[in-house]
């Protein structure tokens, strides 16, 4: 089976791609990318911001508000995984078009 994984870049406000994350679907890497965040105590805290992501070879730029918080890890956790974790969420504003790469 093929490797189906997409690659899309973070682009800054300044338009600069600071980061590549892969995923197999847009939401996927925006994710990866909220994960990133600092995050808050909780959920409901936790500071919206926006991610625009570039699919790598094409001019669309997926838009996506993202947000993380920490959290207990779950108690049946392997042994490597600390005991507080970063969650992230993310929700889809749009899709734009570049003119351009």
């Amino acid at each position: 089976m093929a490797d189906d994984k997409r690659n899309f870049a973070l682009r800054e406000s300044s338009g600069e791609e600071s980061s590549v994350f892969s995923g197999r679907t847009p939401r996927q890497a925006a994710l990866k990318a909220a994960r990133r965040l600092t995050p808050a105590s909780s959920e409901d805290a936790a500071d919206r911001t926006e991610l625009r992501l570039r699919e790598k070879g094409t001019t669309k730029v997926h838009i996506y508000e993202g947000w993380a918080w920490e959290e207990n890890a779950p108690d049946d956790k392997p042994d490597w995984m600390p005991d507080d974790i970063t969650e992230a969420n993310v929700s889809k504003q749009g899709i734009e078009h570049l003119d351009e790469i």
